[in-house]
């Protein structure tokens, strides 16, 4: 199981590269431009939700791009939550 940070817009190649390498228990953390992602009603929310992996926003960066009101189903996490989040899996891959 993998921790993905995504730090990359939803129209990089990075967005769809780790979209792509995602697998069931993985998860993925949207933090600096990823967060542009978790849009709700936006084809790049819609994939995040399909991935299957449990997808996670840092709040910092979310409320800095204006997003937190406009979300879609995605958990909101503080930077303790970030660290929970690395200590629970062994292996990171960070999409820049």
């Amino acid at each position: 199981m993998t921790l993905h940070t995504l730090a990359a817009t939803p129209v990089s190649p990075a967005f769809d590269n780790c979209l792509r390498l995602v697998a069931p228990g993985d998860a993925i953390l949207l933090l600096g431009d990823g967060v542009y992602a978790a849009l709700a009603d936006t084809e790049a929310c819609n994939r995040l939700t399909a991935s299957g992996a449990d997808v996670s926003v840092l709040q910092t960066d979310a409320a800095a791009a204006g997003v937190l009101a406009r979300m879609g189903p995605f958990a909101v996490v503080d930077m303790d939550g970030f660290v929970r989040l690395t200590e629970c899996f062994a292996r990171q891959l960070a999409w820049y």
